[in-house]
């Protein structure tokens, strides 16, 4: 018996020290962090000090970033969802000539998105981009800057931000009841009619969500203001500002509690939002809705012309960024498209320069490796969660790992460099600054929440009658994990490695705080390199990384949603199992059903 007793406790050694290294992490990356930026806003010369919010009221350029933001903010929530529902409803609800290129068109931000966009839409519409030369033409007085401030972050982030619509919202129209619509014709209701009382309405869920996202997204805007913004700055780019300077730190800090509290109270609406709405990610009706042939001609004909404006301002960047890495320095000085500027030397320098190729590898070598491990993490932190389902312990230690869902990045960041600017023994005598590790492992934090979610809904998805037979048959707990559990949560597994990796591919919010000087990030590489000043070899360099990017990104969707359902059915080894588990399972934002991944804000 005490044998016995020995031998499970050795066997539950390796769960103790996990246990423990979780205790860690919450304490020492998650809570602390956040503590700290408080404490260092409100507790200076050891007593409680009110001083950064009156030296943020003094500050006139902190209070204009904040009204900044909630202007951007509530713009992008007209804009985004007019932009987002119409270009939803030409490619899925009405009869448009064409709708299937369109919609590749108009999702063609899944993979030319944050500062890479961002960098293609400076490329056409900025100083020396090819819309404004053409215009220069005509009109030689104008000035060449015409595309910065207000108007031209909220015309990028207009159309950066409706991959949400094209997601979520395209999954709501595709789950109408077909029966319904015809039901309101028959009895004489208008097109318009049938829109305002019966789709409308039924998707009033999916559409409230979206309004708050589009909210958050402008709210939080970093790429975007930084890249074509000039002299428009919202709240995220003074936050960087600030923590470079140590003197505003406390500013900074402030401005991250603001930024923090404002997304509190919008998961407190969503959530809200979400108690009240109707789920309608996966449809509940027998026959799916058939496209409406607009009756109107004079409709018709805007509806066509405008959805062929909105493909151009879509297309038009990428594929621009696209050719014109193939120009050589020559061509793309003068912005020239021609057969006789064609090079292959663009890529050839990033393939072959070690200084080209590092950020990129960098890149890679952060969101690949923070992917992995997040992925890895969060399926033993679900597997606890879900086999003490009515632990309150387990249940607070679920809720710790959404705390970035609550706070933005940069906060966490602002946290790291104030908690560890020094050696820690909670870092094991290390510190944040000057540190090659701290950025992947930020990517990783952030990562965690979502990740931790989907793998939920994969648990749950779960046939618990397999782990039940395999323990009966004289399975080890670790055996059945490895053997039945793990290959069955690989497809989902997979995908969120895949998407994980793209959202922070490109990441210049978070590198702009934490990189390493000596390991620039593509994020950060990019930025530089999009700056006037610099030489025409750099915006090669920017075209070449564009057209990099946009391939991994495609791969990395295709794998997932093209190939990944499939590849997850093979290695699972549950051949003959009725049950086919699909990768990814992804939320909506109301509840814990739902397909296709999250985008990134800009």
């Amino acid at each position: 018996m005490n044998r016995l007793k020995e031998s499970n406790i050795v066997t539950k050694i390796p769960f103790y020290l996990f246990c423990l290294f979780i205790g860690w992490f919450i304490i020492a990356l998650l809570i602390l962090p956040n503590i700290n930026v408080l404490v260092d806003i409100f507790w200076v010369d050891g007593q409680l000090s009110l001083s950064a919010f009156d030296r943020l009221s003094r500050s006139k350029r902190a209070i204009q970033a904040v009204l900044n933001s909630f202007l951007l903010a509530i713009a992008l929530t007209i804009t985004v969802n007019i932009v987002g529902t119409f270009i939803v409803l030409v490619t899925e609800y009405f009869e448009v000539k064409g709708a299937k290129l369109l919609r590749v068109g108009f999702m063609s931000t899944l993979v030319f998105s944050g500062m890479v966009l961002n960098n293609g839409y400076l490329y056409v519409y900025g100083q020396k981009g090819v819309i404004t030369n053409a215009m220069l033409r005509f009109f030689p007085e104008m000035d060449p800057n015409w595309f910065t401030g207000f108007p031209a972050v909220l015309f990028v982030m207009t159309f950066a931000c409706t991959t949400n619509h094209m997601l979520f919202f395209r999954n709501g129209v595709k789950g109408l009841d077909h029966n319904t619509i015809e039901a309101a014709k028959n009895l004489g209701s208008s097109q318009w009619q049938v829109l305002k009382d019966i789709v409308f309405p039924t998707l009033f869920p999916v559409m409230m969500t979206l309004i708050i996202m589009s909210f958050q997204l402008g709210l939080g805007a970093m790429a975007a203001p930084i890249m074509v913004g000039g002299k428009f700055e919202t709240i995220s780019p003074l936050i960087l500002s600030f923590t470079q300077r140590p003197t505003s730190r406390d500013l900074a800090a402030l401005l991250s509690i603001i930024l923090g509290f404002a997304q509190i109270i919008l998961l407190i609406v969503m959530t809200r939002n979400e108690k009240k709405g109707n789920y309608m990610s996966i449809s509940k009706t027998k026959t799916r809705v058939a496209k409406q042939k607009i009756e109107n001609p004079v409709a018709n004909v805007i509806v066509h012309i405008l959805s062929y404006l909105l493909f151009f301002i879509y297309v038009t960047p990428l594929v621009l960024v696209v050719l014109f890495s193939f120009m050589n320095l020559q061509g793309i000085s003068q912005t020239v498209l021609s057969f006789d500027y064609f090079t292959l030397e663009n890529y050839a320098s990033i393939l072959s320069n070690r200084n080209n190729f590092g950020p990129l590898l960098t890149s890679m070598a952060y969101a690949g490796g923070a992917a992995v491990l997040a992925v890895l993490f969060m399926i033993l932190i679900a597997r606890i969660v879900m086999q003490n389902k009515n632990n309150k312990l387990a249940e607070w230690m679920e809720y710790m790992f959404y705390i970035p869902w609550l706070l933005p990045g940069l906060m966490l960041a602002l946290g790291l460099i104030i908690s560890y600017d020094s050696p820690s023994w909670l870092l094991f005598g290390n510190s944040v600054i000057g540190s090659v590790w701290i950025l992947p492992l930020v990517y990783l934090i952030m990562m965690l929440p979502s990740t931790l979610r989907y793998i939920k809904g994969a648990y749950y998805s779960f046939d618990n009658n397999l782990e039940d037979a395999s323990r009966i048959l004289g399975s080890s707990p670790i055996r059945t994990f490895v053997q039945i559990i793990l290959p069955a949560l690989l497809p989902t597994a997979l995908a969120l490695v895949a998407l994980n990796f793209n959202n922070f591919l490109a990441d210049y919010d978070l590198s702009a705080f934490l990189y390493h000087p000596a390991y620039p990030t593509l994020g950060i590489t990019i930025r530089k390199n999009a700056d006037a000043a610099n030489n025409v070899n750099a915006a090669a360099v920017n075209l070449v990384y564009s057209v990099i990017i946009m391939g991994i990104s495609a791969i990395m969707f295709y794998v997932v949603y093209g190939r990944g359902s499939k590849v997850g059915e093979r290695k699972s080894g549950i051949k003959k199992s009725k049950r086919v588990i699909k990768a990814p399972v992804i939320e909506t934002g109301l509840g814990d059903t739902g397909v296709n991944p999250p985008a990134g804000g800009q």
